[in-house]
């Protein structure tokens, strides 16, 4: 007998058909013997439903804990729902918010972290042979406030509880049945992958793939849990994502595009020792994500520093640089939303030289410009105009894996 955590998303239980449709999948392995504990995200469109409320109370914008005590309603109504179709199929059952299920997070509202979980609960269920179902996406915090855990944290609560309740198997089920090298709706050429490392996940989900959120894979690598993406519509394996793989190392894993970026240029700072430092460190400070970043020559004692954040930090990244002109001197900031990140990830491009010239090659056929690029051991990421991110992705990926 083992433990297995299983994830379902919105998608899964957005209406009673799935909902009883992911109930026959739980209750297939606790047929088998299995215990077995399960994290559900909030129906279908709930969360956004929830947030046009919010608006419609207050255009400006409410507070962020206001926010995580709404937000978190929408996983609250789907765990009791799906406890209610596995009772009415006469299997035991209990349903768990995520306070109850041990989930203590920091008082980030909106992105919280997850500092410990405490297990006692969900051991004593299992060991009452009950069937767990608990509310992904949230915890609380020291002073008993409920947080969030941001975009994804239902595969994060997912990953957490297989770390710290040992799991055998954490399986994440999607709306895909498994890992492409592409997005299979975009590029019918896109292959299924039988197994996937850590590490080329981790750079697909950072890079715009929209199978696993980056977080609870860095969580599984860091305490190796197995992780297994597959459908809850068809009844088939998935993508394995652990550390070592079979099968020989492929050059290129996957492509893939992120259309939430903005490119922020700050023009005309001073060429002086620790600018660099002040600029991000103020970034940092309003907890604002920086990715791709490119520092110009310095010229008659000015240099320009261009970077991207995601679309939705905008706001926050050039508010905290305009309030920081007591320490930083500069001409003007600008920003461009109309642009995409297409990306290639492959743990074979560490020992295959011309990887960069192949891609850049394939965008240059394309009649594609690239604005910035940026690279590790095993990606290579450009920006390009949002309008040709499809088109590019077909293009790259007909190149390497046509």
């Amino acid at each position: 007998m083992s433990l297995i955590v299983k994830k379902f998303g919105g998608s899964s239980v957005a209406n009673a058909q799935r909902v009883f449709n992911v109930a026959n999948i739980i209750i297939e392995d606790f047929k088998k013997g299995h215990d077995v504990i399960t994290v559900v995200s909030a129906q279908g469109d709930t969360t956004d439903d929830l947030i046009d409320k919010a608006l419609e109370i207050n255009p400006d914008g409410a507070s962020k804990r206001e926010m995580d005590v709404l937000l978190s309603a929408g996983e609250q109504i789907s765990i009791s729902l799906l406890a209610m179709a596995i009772e009415k199929l006469g299997y035991p059952v209990i349903s768990l918010l995520g306070w109850q299920a041990g989930f203590n997070t920091d008082s980030h509202h909106g992105f919280s972290r997850i500092k410990t979980l405490n297990t006692e609960r969900l051991k004593n269920e299992i060991g009452k042979h009950k069937i767990v179902i608990v509310a992904g996406f949230q915890g609380i915090n020291r002073y008993d406030d409920i947080t969030t855990l941001g975009r994804g944290g239902s595969d994060t609560s997912a990953v957490a509880i297989a770390a710290a309740m040992k799991a055998d198997l954490c399986q994440i089920y999607t709306d895909v049945d498994g890992v492409y090298s592409a997005d299979p709706r975009k590029v019918d050429t896109a292959k299924k992958w039988d197994e996937i490392t850590y590490d080329e996940m981790l750079e697909l989900a950072a890079l715009g793939a929209q199978v696993l959120n980056n977080r609870s894979v860095e969580m599984a690598k860091k305490y190796n849990v197995e992780l297994e993406v597959l459908s809850s519509l068809e009844r088939k394996p998935g993508t394995i994502v652990k550390e070592n793989i079979k099968m020989e190392k492929t050059l290129i894993r996957g492509v893939a595009k992120d259309t939430n970026v903005t490119r922020i240029s700050v023009i005309g700072l001073e060429d002086t020792p620790g600018v660099a430092f002040k600029l991000f460190n103020k970034l940092a400070q309003a907890k604002v994500n920086v990715d791709t970043i490119l520092q110009s020559v310095g010229r008659d004692g000015t240099k320009d520093i261009t970077f991207t954040v995601p679309s939705d930090q905008c706001k926050t990244a050039k508010e905290a640089l305009e309030s920081a002109t007591n320490i930083l001197t500069y001409k003007e900031i600008s920003s461009n939303e109309k642009i995409a990140k297409v990306s290639i990830v492959g743990a074979g491009m560490e020992s295959n030289p011309g990887v960069a010239a192949k891609m850049f090659e394939a965008l240059y056929d394309a009649g594609i410009n690239i604005n910035m690029i940026s690279t590790s051991e095993i990606k290579i990421s450009v920006l390009i105009d949002v309008d040709y991110a499809d088109k590019a992705v077909k293009a790259v990926h007909d190149a390497f894996l046509g």
